[in-house]
């Protein structure tokens, strides 16, 4: 049994008529994949915040739509209200516990780095994610990175020294570099960032100036025309 557990209901509202579940605290979802036809539902928003604090969306979640036997499900996919930082909507996809599943896991880098604290470098993660194959009984929250190997500058993490559980298979090139340490700065570097390239103001109001007179010079030349134009209909009358 998954230690992740939610209670969902069945939606009937769409469209605008969601804003009013919204309102009341509910965030309208929907469930689909393996053993389900796709459903419209609903799940409180502050029981599914603590959830995906916990699970993330590499774990299974019971989802338990109406109180009948649960589904075991991935969270597919989220959208959050920029303004409120408050979910919005979820996607739910139904897994088949018996065949293996492809997803993204998190990298939680742990430990310390001699090369960071002794030799003032800055650490420098260049994954965040992997991504895994596995049963879905196998799913991991996250897979945990010592970084206390990187004792010099010369140091590299790669995919291949990745330690996963039995059945937990990484998708990447091994070869991938995960995390290093950057040497700190030299006083003469830190002195051309220091000076790095201003916009040149006078530049861009020299070439304003220019653009002016180039608009005015046009329309100085059309006046004319329309100038002629205006006695030749006299003449023409």
């Amino acid at each position: 049994m998954s230690e992740h557990i939610l209670e969902a209901k069945t939606r009937t509202e769409k469209g605008r008529k969601t804003y009013t579940l919204r309102n009341a605290g509910a965030v309208p979802a929907v469930v689909y994949g393996s053993g389900t036809e796709p459903q419209a539902l609903t799940v409180d928003r502050n029981q599914f915040a603590k959830m995906y604090q916990d699970a993330g969306e590499s774990s299974i979640v019971e989802l338990k739509i109406d109180g009948k036997t649960p589904l075991h499900v991935l969270i597919q996919d989220y959208q959050i209200d920029p303004l409120r930082t408050e979910f919005t909507h979820v996607d739910f996809r139904s897994i088949d516990m018996n065949k293996e599943i492809e997803t993204e896991v998190e990298l939680e880098f742990v430990g310390e780095s001699a090369a960071v604290k002794a030799l003032g470098g800055t650490f420098i993660p260049s994954l965040e994610t992997v991504e895994i194959r596995a049963l879905p009984s196998k799913l991991v929250r996250s897979i945990k990175v010592d970084i206390s190997s990187l004792a010099t500058f010369d140091d590299v993490i790669r995919v291949s020294d990745l330690v996963v559980p039995d059945g937990v298979k990484i998708l990447e090139d091994v070869e991938v570099a995960i995390a290093s340490v950057e040497p700190p700065r030299s006083e003469e570097e830190m002195k051309e960032l220091d000076s790095a390239v201003e916009i040149d103001v006078t530049a861009v109001e020299v070439a304003k100036e220019k653009k002016e007179e180039e608009v005015e010079g046009e329309e100085g030349a059309a006046a004319p025309e329309a100038k002629d134009a205006g006695e030749k209909k006299q003449e023409k009358k």
